[in-house]
């Protein structure tokens, strides 16, 4: 185990972790490099971030992140283009028809000195979830204490016999104390929860051409004029609520990578389900929060497992990779804070994966709206139905975690590129943008 918590659960701004928050990390990181006799800077975008960065703001998020701003303190509407930026000329290149071999989200960043003088220059990789890699650097540079109970597959975690949210909870003490633990995933389920209230009220159309109107208040003013006689009235509320959080995304608001941000309405909308209907509202406030606290460790080893063994990266392993990881993390999270057993996390984990196998990333000009809205709708709905199967098994199940994790990361690979966040295919072309 080498990904912290602290790591995979984000807060940062729309619409992309990987073509947003990451871009604005390396930006950053490269612009903090450089010394006072810069003269300009040229970045140069390969791979699915030249074919989609346009509809992903990843020119805007490069700007940011050169004048030194953060994607988890930076302003959801501070525009570069009007404010006073970077202090040097920046020149934005998107090669459409090159990659680079290391990932197939790319950026080169190049310095030029005074005089003419050629300066710096530096490859990074925007691997998913607003992680990043210096060409030449692996996923394991960072140096971090060693952690009691290090696992590397589902079956070495069930191993231990203890519940996996206190596995993760002891492994994050090896490199942060308890309170800072618990403060951060309070911190986390805070902006979450501030995303769903803001995509509830906020009404108009979202950005980036195509017209789309977001959908969650109108929806959610229907379900309380219609009340609670509708039998599947709970589903329509968790729809509701994972499309206010990628409605926010999608217009560039700030949200949590959960594990990206294309996947970032799923796992809120299943906690808010859990807090709805299953929490003991008899109980007091830090019951309840430690439903959502086991929730969202447990979800966090889940996830773990998906960074460090396949990808959650749409550009790499397709929407599998984003959706289908976040609906594995929330069925399993969802176990633990209903007191279920290991074995029905990792079952729950296993059928929330099992079920989005082979699912392509394919957004309609480039934007993280159509069909990704509605993905993550769909997918809570799938990671509630998962949970319930686990729970309501009996025996052993066929298929294992590490078995669909492995399978899900072949799958990915053996997937033609032009079904990887590049638009060239599946919905991009097929469905007229309007």
């Amino acid at each position: 185990m080498k990904t912290s918590i602290f790591e995979l659960f984000r807060i940062g701004i729309g619409p992309s972790s990987s073509h947003t928050v990451g871009p604005m990390r390396a930006a950053r990181e490269f612009a903090l490099s450089l010394g006072p006799d810069v003269e300009s800077i040229r970045v140069e975008l390969y791979g699915s971030l030249a074919l989609t960065g346009k509809g992903h703001g990843t020119d805007r998020a490069v700007l940011l992140g050169l004048a030194g701003e953060k994607p988890e303190t930076v302003a959801p509407d501070l525009d570069p283009w009007q404010s006073p930026g970077t202090p040097c000329p920046v020149d934005i290149v998107f090669h459409k028809d090159m990659a680079l071999p290391g990932h197939p989200n790319a950026m080169r960043f190049s310095a030029r000195l005074s005089g003419g003088i050629p300066g710096p220059s530096v490859v990074y990789y925007s691997i998913g979830g607003g992680f990043i890699l210096r060409e030449g650097q692996t996923a394991s540079a960072t140096q971090r204490p060693a952690v009691p109970h290090p696992f590397r597959s589902g079956a070495q975690m069930l191993a231990y016999e203890i519940p996996v949210w206190r596995l993760m909870l002891e492994n994050e003490k090896a490199w942060h104390t308890e309170d800072e633990i618990r403060e951060y995933v309070a911190r986390i389920w805070e902006a979450m929860e501030t995303c769903i209230q803001r995509g509830l009220v906020t009404e108009g159309i979202l950005p980036g051409g195509l017209n789309v109107r977001r959908r969650a208040p109108r929806l959610a003013q229907k379900l309380r004029e219609r009340g609670s006689s509708d039998p599947l009235a709970v589903m329509d509320w968790v729809n509701v609520f994972a499309m206010a959080v990628n409605e926010e995304n999608a217009a560039g608001g700030r949200v949590v990578t959960a594990p990206t941000n294309g996947a970032a309405g799923l796992i809120p909308a299943v906690v808010e389900y859990y807090l709805r209907y299953h929490a003991d509202v008899s109980q007091d406030d830090n019951s309840t929060a430690e439903g959502v606290f086991r929730f969202l460790m447990t979800a966090a080893a889940i996830g773990v497992l998906y960074k460090e063994n396949a990808s959650i990266s749409g550009a790499e392993v397709g929407c599998q990779g984003e959706v289908g990881v976040a609906c594995s993390m929330a069925a399993a999270g969802l176990v633990a804070a209903l007191g279920g057993t290991n074995d029905e996390v990792e079952h729950a984990a296993e059928i929330g994966m099992e079920h989005n196998l082979g699912m392509t990333c394919d957004p309609i000009g480039g934007l993280v709206q159509i069909p990704c809205i509605e993905r993550n709708a769909i997918g809570a709905v799938k990671a509630i139905n998962a949970c319930r199967m686990a729970m309501q098994e009996t025996g052993d199940h066929k298929v294992q975690l590490d078995q669909v994790i492995r399978t899900m990361y072949e799958t990915g690979l053996d997937m033609q590129s032009r079904y990887k966040e590049t638009s060239l295919a599946g919905l991009a072309v097929n469905a007229v943008e309007c």
